[in-house]
C-alpha cells in the first residue's frame, strides 16, 4: 500500500526548502506526477488543508519570524516568501495574524528580547509550522508492530517549563485527531499574541483509562501571557524534577510499545511515576517524510 502521508510530505519538501518558488497547484501536481484534482483531494484528506491554504499559512508563519529576526524591509521579506507586492503580502498577513507586518515587528516577542531566544523561536516556527496538524498521524500504510522497541531509555533531570495547551477527553484511538485540532489552534494563538516558542509540540496525559484518556496538546513557550482569552486554551507549568526519558524512533503507532518499555524500566529499577507523562515530537515530518526516521521523546516524571 502506498504510504500516502510520506508521499504528500515528499511533494512538499522542495517548497519547505524554497518557499518563494512556484507553489501553485499546477506546479505541486507536476512534481507529484499527479493531476491537479488528485493532489488537491489527497492533500485535503491527508493534511486537512487545500494546497493554497497550506502554502499561504506556511509562508506567512515564516515571514512573521523573519520580521523579528532581521531589519530587512517588509517588501523584501514579502518577496522572499513568494509575494509579488507589499500590498498583497500585508493583506494576507493581516488576515492571518490580525495585525500588519510593521506592527508585529514593533511589538516583538514576549519573552524573546534576546537574539538567541528569537532565533530559537524562528527555528521552531520553521520546523513546526509545515506539519502542525500531522503529529501522531498514521502514515496511511500497513505497519506491522513487533516487540522490538527502538527506544533509548535513561534517567535525567528535567527543567521546569511553561506551555499553552488544550485539554480534551478522548477515546484511546483519538490522539491523532485531537492533536490535529489542538496544536494548530495553540500555535495560531501564540503567533498572534507574540509569544516566543521554547520547544517542539507536546502531548501530556493527565488521565488514562481503559476506554478513554485526557490529553493536553500544545506547545512550550518562554513565558505565559498575563491573560488568556475565554475558550479552550489553558496555561500549564510543569515543575523541574527527575524523569525516565525514552527516545522513540519510528512511526507513532509504535509508541505504546515504548510506554510498556518505560513501565518495565521503572519496575526493574525500583522507580515510581510521580506525575503525568508527555511526548515531545522532536522530528518534523516535513523534513523527514520517512516515518522510520521520526523521533519522539517520551518523558515520565519520577519521585
Amino acid at each position: 500500500m502506498v504510504n500516502t502521508l510520506s508521499e504528500v510530505l515528499g511533494v512538499l519538501a522542495r517548497f519547505h526548502a524554497e518557499p518563494a518558488d512556484d507553489a501553485s497547484l499546477e506546479a505541486l501536481a507536476r512534481r507529484a506526477h499527479r493531476s491537479r484534482f488528485s493532489l488537491h483531494r489527497t492533500m485535503r484528506e491527508v493534511i486537512g488543508e487545500t494546497p493554497h491554504r497550506y502554502v499561504t499559512r506556511v509562508r506567512l508563519d515564516r515571514a512573521a519570524s523573519a520580521l523579528l529576526l532581521s531589519r530587512r524591509t517588509v517588501a523584501a521579506i514579502a518577496h522572499d516568501y513568494g509575494y509579488s507586492s507589499h500590498e498583497v503580502f500585508t493583506r494576507a498577513f493581516r488576515r492571518r495574524f490580525g495585525i500588519p507586518p510593521a506592527t508585529m515587528r514593533a511589538r516583538g516577542l514576549r519573552g524573546g528580547v534576546d537574539q538567541v531566544t528569537i532565533e530559537r523561536h524562528a527555528e521552531f516556527v520553521t520546523s513546526v509550522s509545515p506539519c502542525i496538524g500531522l503529529y501522531r498521524a498514521a502514515p496511511h500504510t500497513t505497519h506491522l508492530r513487533t516487540n522490538d522497541v527502538d527506544a533509548e531509555i535513561s534517567t535525567k533531570d528535567i527543567p521546569a517549563f511553561h506551555a499553552l495547551v488544550i485539554r480534551r477527553r478522548i477515546p484511546r484511538d483519538g490522539v491523532a485527531d485531537a492533536l490535529a485540532a489542538c496544536l494548530p489552534a495553540v500555535f495560531a494563538y501564540a503567533q498572534e499574541s507574540g509569544l516566543a516558542f521554547a520547544g517542539p509540540p507536546l502531548a501530556r496525559y493527565p488521565e488514562t483509562g481503559m476506554a478513554s484518556l485526557v490529553i493536553e496538546g500544545g506547545l512550550p513557550v518562554v513565558e505565559l501571557p498575563e491573560n488568556l482569552p475565554a475558550g479552550e486554551i489553558e496555561a500549564l507549568t510543569v515543575a523541574a524534577g527527575h524523569a525516565v526519558v525514552a527516545m522513540h524512533r519510528g512511526p507513532y503507532e509504535g509508541l505504546p510499545d515504548t510506554y510498556i518499555a518505560i513501565e518495565s524500566y521503572l519496575e526493574q529499577h525500583g522507580l515510581t511515576a510521580s506525575a503525568p507523562p508527555w511526548e515531545s515530537y522532536i522530528t518534523d515530518p516535513g523534513e523527514r517524510p520517512d516515518p522510520a526516521t521520526w523521533e519522539t521523546e517520551v518523558v515520565q516524571p519520577i519521585s
